[in-house]
């Protein structure tokens, strides 16, 4: 049974791989046997990342690419299956939210920023990673709990997050014929340095922890999971579906 957990002999992209949630996931499944290229804008820090897990066994490599510039993610894929002859698994987790406040107080570059990083930059790698899966793949978007209910002075960045999961749904129903399933992670507060602003803040920590039942906020570990669970043959009969880890949150709100 744990076998369907394996990843050996796959190869997987991972943006937003230099810290945090993505960091997190790309160590699970190098873990879990699979070769994984690692993107996000910096190439130091993701060159870190990378020893880290081969300093643990796996197999990574860093490639730096902007979530917001198709052709840096197209060189992405490309570059992926030039060092590791495939492609079998993709987790669109880079995002951006640089605007804190009302919709209407936004300015249009807040707005065009966010929506090119956070569903563009998604559709982008998407296209391109899907010409490589031979056979079949996984895909993974990790999108918010503000993407189904919207965050205070989070507008845009819900907004956008609501679009990942749409989009989610609508690949899945366009991929399936193709045996690619794809799915979507709604994550909670989460202890990451994107989101420090709320964590940090501790008039914020203190509301959200009062909303949730499990008592404390996630850690980027809490997230690997259910990636791993996604990403593996375990979930071959899973798509479409969008999983919320976030202590409770959405349901004691209902």
């Amino acid at each position: 049974m744990t076998d369907r957990f394996d990843l050996s002999g796959r190869v997987a992209i991972v943006t937003g791989a230099s810290r945090g949630i993505g960091k997190a996931i790309a160590e699970t499944f190098a873990l879990a046997g699979a070769k994984v290229a690692l993107a996000s804008r910096k190439q130091e820090a993701l060159d870190e990342a990378a020893r880290t897990i081969r300093a643990e066994g796996g197999e990574a490599v860093g490639i730096a690419a902007h979530s917001g510039d198709k052709r840096a993610l197209c060189n992405l894929v490309e570059a992926t299956v030039a060092r590791y002859g495939r492609l079998d698994i993709l987790v669109n987790n880079a995002a951006t939210n640089p605007h804190f406040g009302t919709i209407l107080d936004a300015d249009d570059s807040y707005w065009r920023k966010t929506i090119d990083v956070n569903v563009m930059g998604n559709v982008w790698l998407t296209q391109a990673a899907v010409k490589q899966m031979r056979g079949g793949g996984k895909i993974i978007n990790v999108a918010s709990i503000v993407g189904l209910t919207p965050g205070r002075y989070q507008g845009i960045y819900s907004l956008t997050k609501a679009g990942v999961i749409s989009l989610t749904k609508t690949l899945a129903t366009e991929l399936g014929p193709d045996n690619i399933q794809v799915n979507a992670i709604a994550p909670g507060l989460v202890k990451t340095r994107f989101a420090r602003a709320l964590w940090g803040n501790d008039d914020l920590l203190a509301h959200v922890l009062a909303q949730t039942p499990a008592g404390r906020i996630g850690q980027p570990d809490d997230i690997s999971g259910i990636a791993l669970f996604l990403a593996s043959s375990a979930s071959d009969y899973t798509t479409g579906a969008v999983f919320v880890l976030d202590g409770g949150v959405t349901a004691s709100s209902i």
